[in-house]
């Protein structure tokens, strides 16, 4: 699988607190290793992120990407639950 990072996504990753950033990196390389382990959560996602999907970074840090094309994932959020979800 190759992983690809959205401009948006870099720039929130840059934002993000260094432990954040940590859990997020730890996390990532559970994803390349097994994307549907337990811990991560992986879950669809529903109205303006239809076709996208969801992991968990810490209880409340999300991660946002969906699949390219096939064996090409892009990530294209990240942040609190509430700032992504919110209208």
């Amino acid at each position: 699988m190759l992983v690809l990072f959205s401009t948006v996504f870099k720039k929130q990753y840059k934002k993000l607190p260094h432990p954040i950033q940590k859990k997020f990196n730890e996390r990532f390389g559970l994803f390349i290793s097994n994307p549907f382990h337990p811990l991560l959560g992986n879950h669809p996602l529903k109205g303006d992120y239809a076709s996208c999907q969801s992991i968990n970074i810490t209880g409340n840090y999300r991660a946002i990407f969906y699949e390219e094309r096939t064996g090409f994932v892009r990530f294209i959020s990240i942040g609190t639950h509430s700032g992504l979800y919110r209208k």
